[in-house]
């Protein structure tokens, strides 16, 4: 016979260890997700650049504060640079492994006018310009860094203070953010103001995440260079720039070549006042294969909208454009195998294939300011008798163009130009809508090309003397 107490304990016991089942097992999703959130961390530290130094005033020289933050959250295996609200004068930060900087809102680091890490040697630096050719004279770079992770909604503004071309001063930077070989890094949230001959140039780099990145640079140069990396994503954006905005190139400068590949450009906004707005090159001495832009609103390029030129042997190819706008743009698209050969050796020319073009529709196609040649070149694609344009497709492809030209210029033969490479190099097209030459296998699919109404409301009263 059981005692009433005994069958207390009998159904408790069971009600309890119940009970310690299920707090284990929350204990263990718990720390499940703590080791999921940082992994082999339980919790990141935190280092404050005002515990190191660091005043925030806009005149006090903050980055040896900022660079102590940097190395201390390095060095304890990782952490969060914390940037509070402020202005931070600021000469050549440097970048190390495993650390989150945090800018928060209201946080500004501006570069200092002298005073920065001057450009380091480059044996190989024939093979591009100065600025391509030399990393550590920025406001901030970082070589061969890992895990490095930029959040909050600060800026990092070069102040008007970096050089924009090849003749720099001695102590001046040049760069905003520079990257050399590096891998898992992302920025998000962030923005990045007047940034100099390049606002972000990444090389040689592995797994490059940029998410709601705002960047203006449309009084400087380059927006931003991808130079013989993979694995890049650029998503819900804004890049302005007066020079190239988002570029992928392949160069010299770590004395080899490399395979870009696994690239993503998506849900941006992007704009090149006096040149490109997406483009290839023209740096092209490594491969390009599997790149992807979609969903994006080019809304100014005076050079090409879409570019991808191969000058120094480069082989591009497997390369898609789809849900792409375009407005306020010289040459919608444009295509162009040359042979500069920038690179050592002499490589051959190179090879632009497997190309696809899909729901682009472009509207106002004239540059959006006053630059050497015309205002407005007709897409195209122009390779060499020795390496054709392959295997290029327009999928729902509509473009209104100005039109308007002469009835003459469809008699005109564009030079070769094989070592230059922008739209204007061949001057005026026989064509108002595409112009193919050197070419094959090229298919258009429900694509139609229209002229805007000023070119209409033209024609009648021209008669025979105009070529819409």
């Amino acid at each position: 016979m059981v005692r009433p107490c005994e069958l207390r304990r009998l159904v408790s016991r069971p009600r309890k260890e119940a009970h310690m089942r299920r707090r284990a097992a929350a204990v263990a999703v718990t720390t499940l997700l703590a080791l999921t959130a940082v992994p082999g961390v339980a919790a990141a530290a935190t280092f404050n650049i005002r515990d190191y130094g660091a005043k925030g005033d806009g005149s006090t020289v903050d980055s040896p504060a900022i660079d102590r933050a940097i190395a201390a959250a390095s060095a304890a295996g990782g952490g969060v640079v914390e940037v509070p609200p402020g202005t931070y004068l600021a000469r050549t930060i440097h970048l190390k492994s495993d650390i989150t900087v945090n800018l928060r809102a209201g946080a500004r680091i501006i570069a200092a006018g002298s005073g920065m890490d001057a450009p380091e040697p480059n044996e190989f630096d024939e093979y591009q310009d100065f600025g391509h050719s030399h990393f550590r004279n920025a406001l901030l770079w970082g070589e061969n860094v890992r895990n490095v992770a930029f959040t909050g909604g600060g800026t990092i503004d070069g102040n008007d203070k970096l050089a924009t071309g090849d003749n720099v001063p001695r102590g001046v930077a040049d760069k905003l953010l520079s990257l050399k070989l590096c891998a898992n890094v992302s920025l998000d949230g962030i923005t990045l103001r007047r940034g100099g001959h390049f606002a972000l140039i990444a090389n040689g780099c592995d797994g490059l995440r940029l998410t709601r990145v705002k960047i203006h640079s449309s009084e400087d140069r380059d927006g931003i260079n991808f130079i013989n990396s993979s694995n890049v994503e650029l998503a819900e954006s804004v890049v302005e720039a007066s020079d190239d905005a988002v570029a992928f190139k392949s160069d010299y400068a770590l004395g080899r070549t490399f395979v870009s590949r696994h690239n993503v450009v998506r849900d941006s906004t992007i704009m090149s006042t006096e040149n490109n707005a997406v483009q290839f090159g023209s740096e092209t001495c490594g491969d390009f294969r599997d790149i992807e832009f979609r969903n994006l609103k080019i809304t100014g390029a005076s050079k090409a909208g879409l570019g991808i030129v191969s000058m120094d042997g480069s082989v591009i190819s497997d390369v898609t454009f789809s849900g792409i706008t375009l407005t306020r743009t010289a040459s919608p698209i444009f295509l162009h195998v040359g042979k500069r050969s920038r690179c050592p050796g002499n490589p051959p020319a190179g090879r632009i294939a497997n190309v696809t073009f899909r729901d682009v529709t472009g509207t106002d196609l004239v540059a959006p300011r006053d630059v050497p040649g015309d205002p407005e070149y007709a897409s195209t694609l122009s390779g060499r008798t020795e390496a054709p344009i392959e295997n290029v497709t327009f999928d729902n492809v509509r473009l209104t163009v100005p039109g308007g030209h002469p009835a003459a210029e469809a008699g005109l033969t564009p030079p070769a130009a094989p070592t230059t490479y922008p739209p204007r190099i061949f001057g005026k097209r026989p064509a108002f809508g595409f112009w193919l030459r050197h070419a094959k296998g090229i298919t258009f699919t429900r694509s139609e090309i229209h002229l805007d109404r000023a070119a209409l409301s033209a024609l009648a009263p021209l008669g025979r003397g105009r070529a819409p």
